[in-house]
């Protein structure tokens, strides 16, 4: 059982301490012309937020075959069937690589096996009658503020890669706004679980303008359990999963759906919401 995430429990309990601290003062000793008690409760509420922000619930995580749950909490911003149209270079590929200002270098061509994830790719939305079984399917999960920011297992498997990536030239960022789509070349941390069946999964952990700081908990090699806890983002962001299109489809419905019912896209949780499920 858990209540506060790893590193959670000083920001939480050394302003509950202060405020206490200034509202005794204030009681017993001098109030200092009210400047003691309104410190003291501005040192709770900041305790208050933290408690919120480092909450660690615990979730129910489904047993069915052939599912995959979200790694966020959050709303869906999309769910997107893309194709890669390129890739990150090797030394021997930089010749005939292109330059993006923002985004980097890449390959023009994708990885010989695109569902291999076994590089950073690029992709583009596929155009309707154009699918093929290299698509795969992107959901996209934007974490407010108010969210749990713990991170964890889509599926169960072993950690094969994990990789930290920021914009072209830069040590830290960028760190653009997560609810924009162009958010996904932010400072992000990009991990590749694979099933015991060979299946891969491709999260993407995405810094945004507040959330600046994404801790994994976990390194390469590790093996997880489905729903179990990886890592988190400080302060709010974003949360990308992708998937191979000829073996799963979404079952969650996003902003872009434009249903009434969800302006926002459905509500996620991590652990318990199945994103995907098997066909």
């Amino acid at each position: 059982m858990a209540f506060l995430a790893r590193g959670g429990f000083l920001p939480v309990i050394t302003p509950a301490l202060m405020g206490s601290g200034f509202i005794l003062v204030g009681w017993f000793v001098d109030p200092l012309f009210g400047v003691a008690p309104s410190l003291g409760i501005f040192m709770l509420m900041l305790s208050a937020f933290f408690a919120n922000f480092w909450r660690d619930p615990d979730r129910p995580i489904p047993r069915d075959e052939g599912i995959i749950v979200s790694p966020a909490d959050g709303h869906v911003m999309f769910a997107k069937r893309e194709r890669a149209t390129g890739r990150r270079p090797s030394n021997d590929e930089m010749a005939d690589a292109e330059q993006d200002e923002l985004t980097g270098t890449w390959h023009p061509e994708p990885c010989a096996d695109v569902l291999s994830f076994s590089t950073e790719q690029r992709f583009e939305a596929v155009p309707e009658g154009e699918e093929s079984d290299d698509d795969v399917w992107r959901i996209a999960v934007f974490m407010s503020p108010l969210d749990v920011h713990v991170n964890r297992s889509p599926i169960a498997g072993k950690i094969t890669r994990m990789e930290h990536r920021t914009g072209k030239g830069m040590r830290r960022g960028p760190f653009l706004p997560a609810f924009k789509k162009e958010s996904e070349y932010n400072e992000r941390v990009r991990t590749l679980f694979e099933r015991e069946d060979g299946l891969l999964v491709e999260v993407m952990q995405i810094s945004g303008a507040l959330a600046r700081t994404i801790v994994p908990w976990t390194s390469e090699g590790d093996t997880m359990r489905r729903g179990e806890r990886f890592g988190m983002i400080r302060l709010g962001s974003r949360v990308d999963v992708r998937v191979p299109a000829n073996r799963f489809k979404p079952c969650v419905i996003s902003a872009e759906d434009g249903d009434k019912a969800y302006p926002k896209g459905e509500f996620v949780q991590a652990g318990s919401t199945i994103l995907y499920k098997e066909l």
